[in-house]
Order: C-alpha cells, then structure tokens, then sequence
C-alpha cells in the first residue's frame, strides 16, 4: 500500500510499521490459527492486518481515525473478512466482541496511551486469551521489570498480578515511518487463570500501590503512612525501612491484605 496517501497525525500517535522483517517476526511470535479471534487496535495501514486476516480469516479492528478506514478497507479487502469500529480504543468494550478468554489482541500501540489502554484492557481480562504488544522500549521493561531494578514501578506490579509478561524482541527506530525518536519492543501479555497471590481487595490493593510508589524515594514507614504503621508492617515480615521498588507481588499482597484486617472489612 502507498504510505504518502495518509499522513501519519501526531495526535493519534501514528508511527506506522512498514519493515517486512519486523512484520513477519510479530506473526512469527503470534502464530495465528483459523479459528482464533483477533482483535487489533490501531491497525493504522494494515501493516499487521493484512497477515493476521490472511491467517486468521476474519478480524475485529479498532481505529480513533476516520480518515484511515477507506484505505484499510481497499487494502485488506482481498484477505478476508475485516470489521472495523471507528472507536476511541480507551473506551472501547471489548467484551462485546467475544467472552470465556477467547480474544487474542494485538497492537501497535500509540506511545502517548500506551499505559492507560494497558490499564483499560487489564479490566477485561475475562475475555482475553492474550495480548501482544508492540510498545516505547521503556514501557516494555517497566512492564517486565523485577524487584529492585529501576523499571520495577506501580505498573510491573498492577500487571504482573494479572498476567505472565514476557518481554520478546526489542525493534528500531528506522522500522516506522515517521521514525520515533526511542526503540520499541514487543511484549506478550498471558492473563493468570490462577491469581499468583491472594488479594482481598482489588481497589485497595491498587491503591496501596499506587500510594507506595507515589512516594518510591522514601521508606515504607514513610509512603504507607496512614495506611499501615511501621510495627503493623513489620509484623509482616517487611522491614518498613525498605522502599518501594525492593517488594514483591506477595510482599503488596500482604500489605494490601493487612489493610484490609485493620479496616474490619475482611
């Protein structure tokens, strides 16, 4: 397809795939069957699309830019069976489209929402299979990061309670046009069919989080004042002298989890 007949706009993000190698890598990891249900967010030109449908037959995709869609449309018409909501993906319901974790989805995904869109999905993990991403570099890493590195943040951890990441293939700036200024990566995303720790309250376990890693320079004693005094965690086994980014998921779990027991609501 002729990338000069649109002209990639800033505010959607558009930075568009068009290195076949890259391309054929994505689907490599993908590994799209028949009788699998896609769904792609930002398909943009159809650099992806087109594959996907190719394999898979038939594919939802969800595209913020109205102007995009006839070209996307006279492009992917020969592959196969194409619907497209013209939708703002951060209010996007993709529970509409399928149920029982059955949607696979992918993306190329806009920098600038990245981490909210992330967010949005994690609220509809009971129907998605998994999800393949490609993402700016650093936000795969904090996605992926461990305890103690200076990626791990509220986002590795309000992931990785939910799903398995894997961080697959960092990409060049040189594989869109325009070229981003930093590297990407593809990460895949598999939802947890078992939770890895025991969380009591969602709500208050992603606000002890969000609370401790709003102040991650300071000591636990310090960032989860008014939640939990410094003797309330160390009953814990966690030494309040620690900080944020040296925690674990099981280690938020009890902390969120001793909360709620101070509150009675458990």
């Amino acid at each position: 397809m002729d990338n000069n007949r649109h002209r990639p706009r800033k505010r959607f993000g558009q930075n568009f795939l068009h290195d076949p190698g890259v391309i054929d890598h994505i689907i490599q990891v993908i590994d799209p069957r028949p009788d699998q249900h896609f769904v792609e967010i930002g398909p943009g030109l159809g650099a992806l699309t087109r594959p996907l449908l190719s394999a898979a037959g038939e594919l939802d995709v969800v595209e913020i830019d109205r102007d995009i869609i006839p070209l996307l449309r006279e492009s992917c018409s020969a592959y196969g069976e194409l619907r497209i909501h013209n939708q703002d993906a951060l209010k996007f319901d993709f529970s509409s489209l399928a149920a029982d974790h059955s949607l696979r989805v992918i993306g190329n995904l806009p920098y600038n929402i990245s981490s909210p869109l992330i967010f949005h999905l994690l609220t509809q993990l009971a129907v998605i299979r998994d999800m393949h991403f490609m993402l700016q570099k650093e936000v795969a890493q904090r996605l992926a990061a461990a305890p103690g590195t200076k990626q791990y943040g509220r986002l590795s951890v309000m992931v990785q309670c939910l799903c398995a990441v894997e961080l697959l293939f960092t990409v060049g700036p040189g594989a869109f046009k325009p070229a981003p200024k930093v590297e990407s990566a593809v990460v895949r995303l598999n939802p947890h069919r078992q939770p890895p720790v025991r969380i009591a309250d969602k709500k208050r376990f992603a606000a002890v989080v969000n609370q401790a890693f709003s102040q991650r320079r300071k000591t636990l004693r310090n960032a989860l004042k008014g939640l939990l005094s410094a003797e309330q965690i160390a009953a814990l086994a966690i030494d309040p002298r620690r900080r944020p980014e040296t925690l674990s998921l099981a280690d938020y779990a009890l902390l969120s989890n001793a909360v709620q027991r101070d509150d009675g609501e458990e």
